[in-house]
């Protein structure tokens, strides 16, 4: 059983998704919902009205709680009151740059706020599953051509992966703790993801939509560095699959898993901007290496444990996953459609394509 007709096993259930107003959030928080999930959300409060969470009327779509990830005492009312089924961690200071800046927060809110997720966790009075979301940035740089994989040493130089790094290790202690409860953990790693409603400051795709919609100057900070760039629901369907694959089996699926897109599309940030202007046309852009920060020039992703072990793989390549990022932003910027109709098309679009892969890979087996 995969695909959508696995992921409809979120009917019913009850999610609590930390993070739930953040870019990547709001998308998990719109699918579960399409999903018949009860989803209840804990995050801090929006930016302002054009954030994708206030696009998509998130606060209609859960029971949603305005929180610090680092307020205890809410955070452990609000889990104990859902009494999840899964738990999704998303909650994080995840700019590069803003870390940098305010290293201790980074800290406080990646780290410590694991620690509280999972220490409340276990006064569930029932078994949950738990999906820690980290980072690809928690592999120590070796600037190499190698495709990092689940089992590589971990390592940060900077705010940002060492305190996901750190998140890490306190997944690992509390999954040895002598609880039943907290034997369903899987930590996921993923590449850099884009897609639309993302106005993060500093982050590539959100600047090129800015430069292109809006004639802003465009300003690199590392113009030769490789990522593993992926659209937003490639990592997510990654997410989902993995919590149910969980609870139908704690002992084979709780794990760490790579997410990240087919190997060709691992590419340079020039390279992915002279993609963006292919599609939607010629922009101002100016480059300015910025030395100040420490970033792996480097960074390729595995996935071959998740496609072997959970069934998973890209629906979307990077071409396709930019298209649609262009129409979302498109959409916004035009105003020919609304931005929320954007995203259930495009949500369902990606779904039906599990499915038909589903249907396809059940013929198969009984061809054979």
């Amino acid at each position: 059983m995969e695909g959508m007709g696995l992921l409809n096993q979120y009917k019913g259930k009850r999610v609590f998704l930390t993070g739930h107003t953040g870019f990547k959030g709001s998308w998990l928080l719109k699918w579960l919902h399409l999903l018949g999930a009860e989803v209840t959300g804990y995050s801090l409060a929006p930016l302002n009205k054009f954030d994708h969470y206030e696009l998509i009327n998130g606060s209609k779509l859960c029971n949603s709680i305005i929180g610090d990830i680092r307020d205890y005492n809410l955070l452990k009312q609000s889990i104990l009151d859902c009494q999840p089924d899964f738990i999704f961690h998303l909650a994080a200071r995840a700019l590069v740059i803003d870390c940098y800046n305010n290293p201790r927060e980074a800290f406080e809110v990646n780290t410590m706020g694991t620690v509280n997720v999972l220490d409340i966790s276990r006064e569930l009075d029932k078994e949950v599953n738990i999906i820690i979301v980290t980072t690809d940035k928690v592999y120590e740089d070796k600037d190499w051509e190698y495709w990092y994989r689940e089992n590589d040493e971990l390592g940060g130089s900077d705010p940002y992966s060492a305190s996901k790094v750190c998140a890490e290790f306190v997944t690992r202690v509390y999954k040895k703790l002598n609880n039943q409860k907290l034997n369903n953990i899987a930590v996921t790693r993923a590449g850099n993801v884009f897609g639309g409603g993302d106005w993060s400051e500093n982050r590539l795709i959100p600047d090129i939509a800015r430069s292109f919609h809006q004639g802003k100057k465009l300003i690199i900070r590392s113009p030769k560095a490789i990522r593993p760039w992926q659209h937003v629901l490639e990592p997510l369907y990654g997410y989902l699959l993995v919590g149910i694959k969980m609870s139908e089996g704690p002992v084979n699926f709780s794990d760490s898993y790579n997410f990240g897109p087919n190997r060709e599309d691992m590419i340079s940030v020039n390279e992915l901007i002279e993609k963006y202007k292919n599609i939607l046309g010629s922009g101002v852009i100016e480059i300015i290496p910025n030395p100040h920060y420490n970033e792996a020039n480097k960074l390729k992703l595995d996935t071959s444990k998740a496609q072997e072990n959970l069934n998973w793989r890209s629906h979307w390549n990077l071409d396709i996953g930019l298209q649609k990022t262009i129409e979302w932003y498109s959409a916004f910027y035009n105003s020919n459609e609304r931005t929320i109709d954007v995203t259930n098309h495009q949500i369902k679009e990606y779904q039906q394509l599990i499915e038909n892969d589903r249907v396809l890979k059940n013929s198969r087996c009984q061809t054979n």
